[in-house]
């Protein structure tokens, strides 16, 4: 259940913006808020602070050839990014939040939201087919909402349940900046990403 459209489906109406109350400070920041330059792959749209252990994956349209998805692995943990363009003054977490759980329970899995350390998310268990066998697996589903961008964060592994897994996802969700760019783009179309430069960083994987 990690869905990597490349649009997100809406309505027309306007929701308040969802974002902890310290984002300009504390991240994920925009481009105009990060202040001094720190070590980071270029990924276009997505800027990724380099941490001992983790391990960054790009998922690739084989259709296109087009970056849709950007995943961070750390001791068995997952977070897969995804940079929305937003409106300027509302919000889009709120609505997909309710898509996210009706799409879930279509597919046959269980789910509530909870209070996270982003604002509100999305706590799941949905069904997996692992060869013959089938099971469930724990994920939640997070979205801020920035300015002009939403960013979706989807987590698996340890850190869907376990707090000591999930504060090192956390701090890795808290050090991205989002380069929206000047680019006219409808609200919910995916922001460009893309390979980064040869040689900029040797741990990075294509998926």
């Amino acid at each position: 259940m990690t869905d990597t459209s490349t649009t997100l489906a809406g309505g027309g109406e306007e929701y308040p913006k969802s974002a902890p109350i310290d984002r300009e400070i504390n991240g994920p920041l925009d481009e105009t808020e990060a202040g001094a330059i720190r070590p980071s792959v270029d990924l276009g749209a997505l800027r990724i602070e380099p941490k001992r252990g983790m391990q960054l994956r790009l998922e690739i349209d084989k259709n296109n050839n087009r970056v849709i998805a950007v995943t961070l692995e750390h001791d068995g943990s997952t977070v897969q990014l995804q940079p929305f363009a937003a409106p300027r003054s509302s919000g889009l977490w709120h609505e997909i939040r309710a898509q996210i759980m009706e799409q879930v329970r279509k597919q046959g899995g269980t789910v509530s939201e909870i209070e996270g350390p982003f604002g509100p998310e999305v706590s799941a268990k949905v069904p997996v087919q692992t060869g013959e066998s089938f099971g469930t697996r724990n994920v939640r589903f997070v979205g801020i909402d920035g300015p002009r961008w939403f960013l979706r964060a989807v987590i698996g592994g340890p850190a869907a349940t376990t707090p000591e897994a999930a504060d090192i996802i956390h701090n890795m969700i808290r050090r991205v900046v989002v380069v929206r760019g000047n680019t006219p783009l409808p609200p919910r179309d995916l922001l460009p990403l893309r390979v980064p430069p040869t040689g900029e960083n040797p741990g990075v994987e294509g998926a």
